[in-house]
């Protein structure tokens, strides 16, 4: 697909960036590449020189399910025709080059694609071959650098998980999504009165057993009870089960000796 071909398919501005795989070597890269791109949301991929030749079958099967990214994929014999109609380019390396352009975390430069992209920019990344990722031409045509903080005795990554890292980045620049979600199933949570009432209870079967002793320590030990289920996230069915707790515990227990 041409560039002129994937405007039409994708309007200006685009859903996300461009992901430019320079020089890939394995098919299977391309489609994991693919597969993480459209686990995100992206769906605009370049391939430069791909070292198999192109279609690639092997990247077919590794892509499962987003095999049309790679059917609408723009294959280019350069970088630089790759990335003539864009207007913000990231390259992604983990070696120092020498050259005075902002570094950014993957979150920081996504962030900034996303305010680029909303004004109506195209932007894209570059990712180099598995061997020797992108050579000093490639990054030199780059605005900026991508460089994930790994293990600095094992900066490698491979071509798939960079491209997720990227994707996953921009994934969540652009959607909202909550930090923690309880889920609740069938049930539902609790309300204040009924955990109150249950606390009653328990206490009322507590009393029976001689728990609360001595008898200085009850009001502590009351509020202390009190404060445990205060503060836990409890549902309806939590309840019930406690309250099938304390019957069971009552039907095996007597007073205390004092």
């Amino acid at each position: 697909m041409s560039a002129t071909e994937q405007d039409e398919a994708f309007p200006a501005g685009g859903p996300g960036p461009v992901m430019v795989l320079v020089k890939p070597q394995m098919g299977e890269n391309i489609g994991a590449a693919a597969r993480a791109m459209w686990n995100f949301g992206l769906d605009r991929m370049r391939i430069v020189a791909p070292r198999d030749g192109w279609p690639n079958s092997r990247a077919v099967a590794m892509a499962s399910g987003a095999g049309r990214l790679l059917d609408e994929a723009m294959v280019t014999e350069t970088s630089a025709e790759a990335t003539a109609d864009l207007n913000y380019i990231f390259a992604t390396t983990a070696r120092p080059r020498d050259m005075v352009k902002p570094v950014m975390t993957p979150e920081h430069a996504m962030r900034l694609a996303a305010r680029k992209i909303a004004a109506g920019e195209r932007v894209g990344v570059l990712f180099g071959a598995e061997r020797a990722g992108l050579e000093n031409e490639d990054v030199v045509r780059a605005n900026a650098i991508i460089t994930v903080p790994v293990n600095p005795a094992f900066a490698s990554l491979n071509l798939g998980q960079c491209v997720l890292l990227t994707a996953y980045e921009w994934r969540r620049q652009v959607t909202e999504a909550e930090g923690e979600v309880l889920e609740l199933g069938r049930t539902r949570m609790a309300e204040t009165g009924e955990v109150e009432r249950f606390v009653a209870a328990l206490t009322e079967r507590l009393e029976a057993t001689g728990f609360f002793w001595p008898e200085h320590k009850r009001p502590s030990m009351e509020a202390n009870l009190r404060n445990i289920f205060a503060r836990a996230p409890l549902t309806d069915t939590d309840l019930r089960t406690f309250y099938g707790v304390v019957r069971a515990l009552a039907e095996r227990s007597g007073p205390r000796e004092s």
